[in-house]
């Protein structure tokens, strides 16, 4: 393989990465190019396609809050400079270390605001009272009034015990059409002992009652994350019923529920056995 198969290589493994474990996985495959410089210069764009679809949230330069870094995030065309509306500031990113950098002011568009801003504030009420560690973040879409994007990600990471997991929702909000198209994306990686993840989506559009205006933007926003609440609570009852239908059924299946002679085995006489097969030895030997 040359240098370009092998750092191609090297993007497939860190797109792939699990939750909080990315950089782990690009210590294990640095060997794989012998260039450092090469490296970094060739898996640039599978760091940025990773960061901005797993929602990596970024400390803010003079705020004490997040902002998730995402395509709704980007400032312009820019691939490293992202805008927190939350703090009205745009700032670069550094794809590698993860960390921003060089914070500036920005003036937001005045007509989303508004309702931006009610969506916020209704979003980081319910990011606290349903997540017990999260980040979310409300973006208005470029050039394109009453059309909003709301972002929230949680993620656990306990690599002691040998797990990490990642929460990640989008709720692109159309007042023009009256929709909201939801998206929730789950991954869970435990490996002790062996290699399990889980991943599993859950979309949907979720029709607005006609009392949702950006002329009322509190009550709208506090009715709009009722129905994400609800999107939310169907997701996680339909993973606990396949967690339970998979103990009680998919699981047991895999079990042999016979051995090879299709008789049961008769626990009682286990013993019975072992002693006969040591008599029969003792027998053997003896002779």
């Amino acid at each position: 393989m040359n240098e370009q198969e092998h750092i191609a290589a090297v993007s497939s493994f860190l797109l792939q990465s699990p939750p909080g474990q990315i950089n782990d996985v690009l210590n294990d495959v640095r060997n794989i190019v012998a260039d450092d410089e090469s490296l970094q210069q060739g898996i640039m764009p599978a760091l940025l396609a990773y960061n901005l679809a797993q929602f990596i949230v970024a400390d803010i330069p003079g705020t004490s809050h997040t902002a998730i870094v995402s395509e709704a995030a980007k400032a312009g065309e820019e691939d490293d400079r992202f805008v927190d509306p939350r703090s009205k500031t745009s700032y670069k990113f550094d794809h590698i270390a993860l960390e921003a950098s060089d914070p500036q002011p920005i003036e937001l568009d005045a007509e989303s605001e508004p309702f931006r801003a009610a969506l916020e504030s209704a979003t980081l009420q319910y990011l606290s009272a349903h997540y017990h560690e999260g980040n979310a973040s409300v973006f208005a879409t470029p050039n394109t009034p009453r059309r909003f994007t709301i972002q929230i990600v949680a993620n656990k990471y306990n690599p002691a015990n040998f797990w990490s997991g990642r929460w990640r929702s989008q709720y692109d909000i159309d007042l023009v059409e009256n929709t909201v198209t939801g998206l929730i994306l789950v991954n869970v990686h435990y490996y002790e002992n062996g290699n399990v993840q889980l991943e599993t989506k859950h979309n949907g559009t979720l029709a607005l009652p006609p009392t949702i205006s950006v002329d009322a933007p509190s009550p709208s926003a506090t009715k709009l994350l009722a129905l994400i609440k609800e999107f939310e609570g169907t997701c996680q009852v339909s993973l606990s019923d396949t967690y339970h239908e998979m103990g009680e059924k998919s699981f047991k299946a895999l079990r042999r529920a016979l051995p090879l002679t299709r008789q049961k085995l008769d626990w009682e006489k286990v013993l019975g056995y072992k002693l006969g097969q040591e008599l029969a030895g003792a027998k053997v030997g003896g002779s």
